[in-house]
């Protein structure tokens, strides 16, 4: 085998370690973090930029996803709530639910949503997914509460406080969410058996994305 195949097929090789290839999660951001660095988010850093900015590792952020997904495939699909105070947010979260069969909560959360059985928009979870801990601050208290698992997206500079699983990436970009909420859904799909393991859903990253400008 010649150096020019041998890179040819490491390069193959790397590329089936990833949900999707290398180059589409990069061209879509999901690498990018902040310049502020919080140290529960270190194991997460693969470097920091010259300009400050801080790189997230995309090997532990497909890996996460994969984890997220069998651990979400596990719950009744109407009893997954996804929540996304975020603009960017709001249009992944609605393509989420409807391939999976989940609850969403776009815009603002309303408080006593999980805690309060008297409030007429409560809502019933068993596990809850949040676009940012920060952002959906309120959403992640209730749910720590009363005992109700929390799975995160997290960008560099959120703390992992009352998370239970974190998934380390660009929570803050428009594509990046499309991408990480479409291959969460295709994931979960194939982790029950409703789609093979190497078949896609009907619905593109694009069909995930916000068009409206925040």
């Amino acid at each position: 085998m010649s150096e020019k195949e041998g890179e040819k097929e490491e390069k193959a090789q790397e590329e089936e370690e990833f949900l999707l290839p290398r180059d589409v999660l990069l061209s879509a951001g999901l690498h990018i973090g902040s310049r502020i660095k919080l140290k529960e988010m270190e194991q997460f850093i693969y470097k920091a930029r010259p300009d400050g900015l801080f790189v997230l590792d995309l090997k532990k952020t497909d890996e996460r996803i994969r984890i997220a997904a069998k651990f979400l495939a596990r719950f009744e699909p109407s009893k997954i709530v996804v929540v996304s105070a975020r603009m960017y947010g709001h249009e992944p979260v609605r393509k989420f639910c409807e391939v999976v069969g989940a609850t969403p909560i776009v815009g603002r959360f309303i408080p006593g949503s999980f805690t309060n059985p008297q409030f007429p928009g409560h809502i019933e979870a068993d596990v809850v997914l949040v676009t940012d801990p920060r952002a959906d601050e309120q959403a992640v208290r209730e749910a720590s509460k009363i005992g109700i698992p929390v799975v995160a997206l997290c960008g560099t500079d959120n703390s992992l406080s009352n998370i239970d699983l974190a998934i380390p990436v660009n929570n803050k970009g428009r594509r990046a969410l499309a991408v990480v909420y479409w291959l969460l859904a295709r994931q979960i799909l194939r982790e029950r058996g409703d789609i093979a393991p190497d078949e896609d859903i009907p619905l593109t990253i694009d069909d995930f994305e916000t068009k409206i400008e925040e």
